[in-house]
């Protein structure tokens, strides 16, 4: 199946990012309430939705000057800016029953995670 991600730590990193969203937002529905655990979701997937569209753009790069990957990795980074801002501020406007700590908490947990794609190799022999 095709992707439209073609970088692999990119697919990597964003698969660990919803498994860490996932896997906060269960592990407070018991801990504390379902508005938390929502709140969680929510923070994590805002941060998940900005990364998946910078690793589309990056992905669809076709240059190979250095001043066109510089570009590219720039429009990326300001859509997954936008995003971020726009996202946090329609979750916060909409949804009356944040809870916040939660909310912020998963999100800088996932935003953590996402810059852990350094790490991750992109070898082409082996599969994840």
């Amino acid at each position: 199946m095709a992707s439209w991600i073609t970088i692999k730590p990119l697919l990597i990193v964003l698969r660990w990012q919803l498994v860490v969203t996932i896997a906060v937002a269960v592990a407070l529905a018991p801990l504390m309430d379902m508005q938390s655990a929502i709140s969680a979701f929510l923070g994590g997937m805002v941060s998940v939705i900005s990364s998946a569209a910078f690793a589309i753009i990056v992905s669809r790069h076709k240059g190979y000057t250095a001043g066109g990957t510089i570009r590219t990795a720039l429009r990326a980074e300001a859509v997954k800016i936008f995003l971020t801002i726009i996202l946090l501020w329609t979750v916060f406007k909409l949804y009356d029953n944040v809870n916040a700590f939660a909310f912020i908490g998963t999100f800088i947990l996932t935003v953590i995670t996402h810059s852990l794609a350094l790490f991750v190799s992109d070898s082409k022999d082996k599969d994840n």
